[in-house]
């Protein structure tokens, strides 16, 4: 809210009046501990008081840029735009010389030309010394008509760029202004060579000596040859009057004449010196503002050099930044996928590791199974060779015994009688039907036994 314009103020130059000033300027000025404290809630009085308290003017100093007192007044004007009598009383303020700069600095930013030219073109004859602000901290001395001079023909006052103003003959043409502008100087030249018309030769080629050491060396030369011609021809015609006086010492009327002819050649005299001496003036002047008018334009140069060294070195120091940021993520990323890959060789190693023992173990356990195998086959064998015998052997016992049942038998039919003999064959049937029975039983368990032992092999 502080900063905000008068929601009465009118648009300047199609624009917020605050805007006149670069957006940077205007910031550091919000920041400025000066307007914080002293310029909040200021009015057009009390802005008049503040600028009788000013010491200096300027825009920015030191090595932060800070603005000046006097600058900050100029925003606050720009931000509360006092009425116009109000600056003209600022500006016609002959007792505070930074009071009269500060109107004509507002007036510069803000009027129309004809305005600026009617108001600002009389105080070059205010040639008090004012204190500036320079860029490094200190000061430096100046006179109020060179600061005016340098609103009226500069570009750039005050480390703000001035809205544009057009050259005093193009409103001239245009009639907005009268003919061409009369310096105070040229005023008290006439008014010094009437008081001294009556005065005689010696006084003038004086006065017009001292003229002439104030011009520069060139003027100086050429005036002093032309000098130096009309003091002889002036001798020559004071000769040839007085001659004639001394022949005709009553024609007053031809010493009258003579007496205005030379009034009339020392006023054309008198004239030229004045042309020339405007020229002169006008010379200088336009050569002090061509010379100020590079050095401005060579401040920019260096201004615009600055600026674009700093944005270089801040876009350098910008990808420096994304490079290293780049190299650090790439680090990584690889730092990431070596870890990965070393996880995966670990894991690769490890299941190949397991894989070789299982491997070995299966080998192993497939060795021991044949080991128990064959065993198991060697013992089938050596338990079906002994059962073999066995049978034999339990066949031959039973041949025996059937033999010697049978031979009982016999002896037992010759004893008994037919029917115990049928008996006793009937038995005997019966038991070798048993015992050719329980034989094929044990052969096929036999035959079952080996075959189990190659399925469990298999």
């Amino acid at each position: 809210m502080a900063n905000r314009t008068d929601p009465l103020a009118k648009t300047v130059h199609g624009t917020n009046p605050q805007f006149l000033l670069e957006k940077i300027l205007r910031n550091r000025i919000y920041n400025n501990p000066y307007w914080k404290g002293d310029c909040f809630g200021l009015t057009a009085e009390g802005l008049a008081e503040k600028a009788m308290e000013l010491k200096n003017f300027g825009g920015t100093y030191g090595g932060n840029r800070k603005p000046t007192h006097f600058m900050c007044l100029v925003l606050k004007m720009l931000q509360i735009q006092p009425e116009r009598e109000i600056v003209h009383e600022f500006i016609k303020n002959e007792e505070h010389r930074y009071v009269r700069m500060l109107g004509a600095f507002y007036l510069r930013l803000v009027g129309k030309p004809q305005e600026i030219y009617n108001l600002l073109e009389p105080l070059y004859v205010d040639w008090r010394k004012v204190r500036k602000k320079v860029e490094s901290g200190g000061s430096q001395i100046t006179h109020v008509d060179e600061f005016i001079d340098e609103l009226l023909h500069a570009n750039y006052s005050c480390d703000v760029v001035l809205p544009f103003l057009p050259k005093r003959y193009t409103l001239e043409q245009q009639e907005l202004l009268p003919g061409p502008r009369r310096s105070m100087l040229e005023d008290l030249e006439d008014l010094s060579g009437t008081e001294d018309n009556g005065d005689d030769d010696d006084d003038a080629d004086d006065r017009r000596g001292a003229d002439q050491r104030r011009s520069d060396d060139r003027s100086r030369s050429r005036s002093t040859a032309r000098e130096k011609e009309e003091r002889q021809q002036r001798g020559r015609r004071d000769r040839d009057e007085d001659e004639d006086r001394r022949s005709s010492p009553n024609n007053g009327r031809r010493d009258e004449e003579r007496s205005r002819r030379r009034r009339d050649d020392n006023s054309r005299e008198r004239d030229e010196e004045s042309r020339d001496r405007r020229r002169r003036d006008d010379r200088d002047r336009d050569s002090r503002r061509d010379s100020r008018e590079r050095d401005e334009e060579s401040r920019d140069r260096r201004r615009r050099d600055d600026d674009r060294d700093r944005d270089r070195d801040r876009d350098n120091d910008r990808d420096r930044d994304r490079d290293r940021r780049d190299r650090d993520r790439d680090r990584d990323y690889r730092d990431r996928d070596r870890d990965r890959d070393r996880r995966d060789r670990d894991r690769d190693r490890d299941r190949d590791r397991r894989s070789r023992s299982r491997s070995r173990e299966n080998r192993r356990d497939r060795g021991r199974d044949r080991d128990q195998d064959r065993d198991r086959e060697r013992r089938r064998r050596r338990d079906s060779r002994s059962r073999s015998r066995s049978r034999d052997r339990d066949s031959d016992d039973r041949r025996d015994r059937k033999r010697s049942r049978s031979a009982e038998v016999e002896r037992n039919r010759s004893d008994k009688g037919e029917d115990e003999t049928s008996r006793d064959n009937k038995k005997a049937k019966h038991q070798e039907d048993e015992a050719s029975t329980s034989n094929v039983a044990h052969g096929e368990e036999e035959e079952k036994n080996p075959r189990e032992e190659g399925e469990l092999a298999a």
